[in-house]
């Protein structure tokens, strides 16, 4: 977990491709599939992780969004947080690839950007669940093993 551009989706990604894990980036259940973009209701979220989790015996599971990882960590047995700082985030928002399980193409990405960019500049100011407080509350509870990384 952790900001966006904090680098979830390259680390997962990698831990998936060299441990054999199977690999979810909670974008792709949070979000309900028509537009204009909305959140889809969490039960229906989920239910679609719990699903993922009952047919993958090993996996890793990447997002910002601490009510779904909240669900994803009664599993889990490692939490990794993920806090390169701000700064380092909106360096890899601007140099992300084009994401087309996200986008049509690579300008409609790009038109979104500085709206991402004035989101990840409120992590530490936000009070949602996607917010630095939303994060650091569920890594504090979180029983299991846990590493953060700055």
């Amino acid at each position: 977990m952790g900001n966006s551009g904090a680098g979830k989706s390259t680390l997962a990604a990698r831990l998936a491709r060299e441990e054999g894990l199977a690999h979810l980036d909670l974008d792709t259940l949070a979000w309900e599939p028509d537009p204009p973009p909305r959140r889809a209701p969490l039960g229906v979220s989920a239910a679609k992780l719990d699903a993922f989790v009952a047919e993958n015996p090993t996996w890793v599971v990447e997002g910002c969004y601490a009510d779904l990882l909240a669900e994803a960590a009664r599993h889990a047995t490692l939490l990794l947080f993920i806090d390169p700082g701000v700064e380092a985030c909106v360096a890899h928002c601007r140099a992300r690839p084009w994401e087309p399980h996200k986008y049509a193409s690579r300008e409609e990405q790009d038109a979104n950007l500085e709206m991402l960019v004035r989101w990840v500049r409120d992590y530490d100011t936000r009070s949602d669940e996607f917010s630095r407080t939303a994060h650091e509350a569920l890594f504090a509870r979180f029983a299991g093993e846990k590493r953060r990384l700055a």
